[in-house]
């Protein structure tokens, strides 16, 4: 968790309804380091009467991928149930009501709250189905002013999408209020939406799964063709079409589609989707209810020995059978839209059934649920995970022919397509990205106040350095910011190169450099792929070559004369957590998963992380004093290839310092680094190299027992035991006594060696191309 509130105005919040949402949404509250107060009502049966709110946080402790970011954020959860508690909310600053889809429970709720709530206190439903105005009637102007709608997605910890809705008599001041608390405190892009059913996202997206589904069945395409067809080239999740209703529960389909026609207005495309589902009826009453049930579109079978078949469901028939995987799609068609709506077949068919509809639909709703694209977009990329928004999609289409391939098949063109013509909807202009308005004319996108994209920086300027993997930039105030480029900005030697070249540049020119980038991840590691191809040709000396030049290159940015401050997202692993460690400091998103990993494919780490990691915990306030605990500490954090699930787990295992930040918000993460790196520029001065008093033999010794005890109860392998003896070595200064002293020159000269040692090791190399090919380590 943060630890601190990092937004002003709402010091406690009250979260009323524990079920999967309501539960989510306090753990975020609470992963900001705001105490929260999660209410229930009384269990029929049993002496407890906070027992459901209770379980629901005892569950969220169990749930993988976590609702927490740390277990520690379950102890700012207050638990209670609404009949004995209510009370309590009137200390809270915000409550989020969160309770069942039914007006009449909701209206008594909310009466309820009007005799204990404070003034000024927000008050929002997390709905999606019901209009503003509904909820509030019969309520007092006070209690109208401070009501607004506030739409989370699931699970709330990790989809950044929430969706507002103000209403008319909602006060401006509270709304921007929450927006900012749900913006810096709880990571959400906030996205004011039009009080219509379904607002944007769940309206949009529930029409494209039905046009997907109804389409697949009318034109006899497979859940396979479908999840590749409508998938990758549309910019769609890894898990397609099908897959995503597997995902997000078969059952919640109808559901979904049930509170849209409830309140859609007559005339709506969405009606043309509804029709008799008696295979979706079966799969639901079977049990067959996707990723939480028996299965879904797709399952797995296990056989008796142990192996697992994917199999998938046949549309014809409702039988399963083994997945079938289609062919790749004709050269470019994977990313060439109006190439793939005009392929022949179901191929093409398929692709303007989806594309036709829902980005046609799209256009409608511009004005309707929202003021412009931008949202819409946006709403879509958060709520989904799009890679490409609707509009976005239709600039890649071609708007002309989009609107020209409607009319020729008879189907209405909405007014703002048509009126747009051939123009993009987004275009960019002195280095600024623009989009088209319903008057015609083209605005700036605008970003919230205070944020700052490299994407936006890099449409208007030209890089400082750049090669192949590697890039530089100025990024404003006397701060350049080093980003990665490469795939999975895996470490090659032209990052090396490029971090080398960038020190004397941003010593004589600017104040500080932020490592930095905004890719899906900041970093996976040294690339394993270059290596291992050295290894098949022995040319050893390169590969001693790249583990001296990272060590070097690290070391050079540590002891650089200006601050650096590494600011990663997602997976920082490998080299990716080492040129984090070798930082001055970091500033990480919370979503960051931090980790030495190379134990895990028969490594030890080679580019200073060892030493890094050894100092953090000597110098750790939790740890008790002499060579051991820091030892024992580090071992067991290296040797198991431990990754943080979060930042917050991350400073618990210190791969972050106390001094180091934590980002909630991801557009928020370079600007907070830039911050962070400006703040230690005056007076800055090289940190001292360290030197370290090392266990020497006899704690080897005490390693390794341990490590022949997870051996003796088959938690670790024989090669476990040697990879572990090679990072014990390190560890504990190789031949050194425990009365010596080791620089840190000594200890990465000991990591050389000993990852050369490693990468020689065929049983190494084994598990290396295991990793490479499957994705999975290889347990040798």
């Amino acid at each position: 968790m943060v630890g601190q509130n990092p937004a002003n105005g709402i010091q406690k919040v009250c979260v009323i309804g524990s079920g999967t949402m309501g539960a989510g949404i306090a753990a975020q509250v609470a992963n900001a380091g705001v105490p929260v107060l999660l209410l229930d009502i009384v269990p029929k049966d049993g002496n407890d009467r906070d027992a459901i709110a209770k379980g629901a946080v005892a569950k969220m402790l169990k749930t993988d991928p976590a609702p927490f970011m740390s277990k520690k954020a379950a102890k700012l959860v207050e638990t209670g149930n609404i009949e004995d508690h209510l009370d309590k909310a009137g200390e809270c600053d915000w409550i989020v009501e969160a309770i069942v889809e039914r007006l009449d429970i909701k209206q008594a709720l909310y009466e309820k709250l009007e005799a204990v709530k404070k003034p000024g206190a927000a008050v929002s439903s997390n709905t999606s189905t019901i209009p503003l105005g509904h909820l509030v009637e019969g309520r007092s102007d006070q209690f109208k002013r401070d009501f607004l709608i506030t739409h989370f997605f699931n699970p709330p910890r990790y989809m950044r999408l929430l969706e507002i809705v103000a209403g008319p008599q909602t006060d401006a001041d509270l709304v921007a209020k929450v927006e900012a608390f749900a913006d810096r405190a709880m990571g959400k892009r906030v996205i004011r939406t039009h009080d219509t059913p379904g607002f944007i996202a769940n309206r949009l997206g529930t029409y494209w799964l039905a046009v997907a589904i109804n389409a697949a069945m009318d034109l006899g395409v497979t859940v396979e063709e479908a999840d590749q067809i409508g998938g990758a080239p549309m910019g769609v999740p890894k898990t397609g079409i099908f897959g995503l209703v597997d995902l997000v529960g078969v059952d919640l389909m109808p559901l979904l589609s049930k509170s849209l026609a409830d309140t859609l207005p007559k005339g709506d495309p969405y009606f043309d989707t509804i029709r008799p589902m008696p295979l979706v009826e079966k799969m639901i009453a079977d049990g067959f209810t996707g990723r939480k049930g028996k299965g879904g579109f797709y399952k797995l079978d296990k056989g008796k020995d142990g192996s697992r078949t994917k199999m998938a469901l046949d549309l014809a028939t409702g039988e399963y059978r083994p997945e079938n995987k289609p062919g790749k799609l004709p050269s470019g068609a994977d990313r060439d839209l109006a190439k793939l709506v005009t392929l022949p077949g179901k191929t093409g068919a398929y692709a303007w059934a989806i594309l036709g509809p829902v980005l046609s639909y799209a256009a409608m709703l511009v004005g309707e649920a929202a003021d412009d694209i931008v949202a819409i977009d946006d709403a879509m990329k958060l709520g989904y995970n799009w890679k490409f928004g609707p509009f976005e999609l239709i600039d890649r289409l071609g708007p002309g022919q989009l609107s020209a391939r409607l009319t020729a098949e008879g189907k209405p063109v909405p007014a703002f397509l048509k009126a747009a013509g051939d123009q993009p909807f987004y275009r960019v202009e002195n280095g600024k990205r623009q989009y088209l308005t319903a008057d015609g004319s083209y605005r700036d996108v605008q970003r919230a106040a205070g944020v700052v994209l490299l994407e936006d920086i890099k449409r208007g300027a030209e890089p400082l350095l750049k090669n192949g993997s590697a890039a530089l930039w100025d990024v404003g105030d006397g701060v350049v910011a080093l980003e990665f480029t490469s795939k999975m900005n895996a470490f090659d030697e032209d990052i090396i190169k490029l971090i080398q070249q960038a020190i004397p540049l941003v010593k004589a020119n600017y104040k500080a450099l932020v490592i930095y980038n905004e890719g899906s991840n900041f970093s996976a590691g040294a690339n394993l792929g270059l290596a291992l191809f050295a290894v098949n040709i022995a040319a050893w000396s390169e590969i001693e070559k790249l583990i001296a030049g990272g060590q070097a290159a690290f070391k050079a940015l540590k002891y650089a004369p200006f601050p650096v401050v590494a600011a990663p997202a997602g997976l920082a692993l490998g080299g990716g957590c080492e040129i984090c460690l070798n930082a001055d400091a970091i500033q990480a998103h919370a979503e960051t998963y931090i980790g030495l990993v190379e134990c895990g494919v028969g490594l030890v780490p080679g580019w200073g992380g060892n030493g890094e990691m050894l100092d953090r915990a000597a110098r750790a306030k939790m740890m008790p004093k002499g060579p051991m605990p820091p030892l024992a500490k580090v071992f067991q954090t290296v040797s198991t290839a431990t990754v943080a699930k979060s930042a917050a787990e991350a400073r618990e295992q210190l791969f972050l310092r106390e001094s180091d930040g934590i980002t909630m918000n991801r557009d928020r993460l370079l600007a907070d680094a830039k911050a962070k790196a400006l703040a230690l520029v005056d007076g800055y001065a090289p940190p001292e190299p360290p030197v370290f008093k090392l266990a020497g033999a006899s704690g080897r010794t005490g390693l390794n027992m341990a490590v022949r005890d997870f051996q003796k109860k088959g938690m670790a392998t024989a090669y476990d035991g040697v990879v572990s003896d090679r990072l014990a070595q390190v560890l504990t200064g190789g031949d050194a006594d425990v009365v010596d002293v080791v620089t840190e020159d000594q200890l990465l000269k000991l990591e050389r060696k000993l990852f050369l040692e490693s990468m020689k090791d065929a049983r190494t190399q084994a598990r290396v191309e295991t990793m490479l090919t499957t994705g999975k380590p290889l347990r040798n």
